[in-house]
């Protein structure tokens, strides 16, 4: 099981991330300035970015006790998380894909030609 700090801890290990309250307050990590996830106010459930609504809905087919969306979200490229249920390669996976969906394209390619970073 994974906690708050964990999602703080990988979020921040992306490249030029940063992290910055949301309007809201609630944690929001960044990159370049956009945010690619924040946690939400009800503190267990982490709002991520998705290229679509297919790999979206891809997610939430798969692990339904993990990922979902509410009728908020279902017009956005969003999934909801109970990253509390995930594992740390989990949390890993799709705070990176989310991180990558946001990240600048002249940023991408940097980190695409350094082995290991955000792939």
């Amino acid at each position: 099981m994974v906690s708050e700090y964990d999602v703080r801890r990988i979020a921040l290990e992306l490249p030029e991330t940063s992290e910055k309250p949301s309007p809201l307050g609630s944690p929001s990590f960044r990159v370049k300035d956009k945010v690619f996830a924040r946690i939400r106010e009800d503190g267990d459930v982490l709002i991520a970015w998705c290229k679509d609504s297919n790999e979206r809905r891809a997610l939430v087919e798969a692990g339904p006790e993990k990922y979902f969306t509410t009728p908020h979200y279902d017009r956005q490229p969003h999934v909801l998380v109970r990253y509390k249920r995930l594992s740390q390669e989990e949390l890993t996976d799709i705070l990176r894909r989310s991180w990558r969906h946001r990240a600048p394209k002249k940023l991408l390619e940097s980190v695409d030609m350094k082995p290991g970073t955000t792939s």
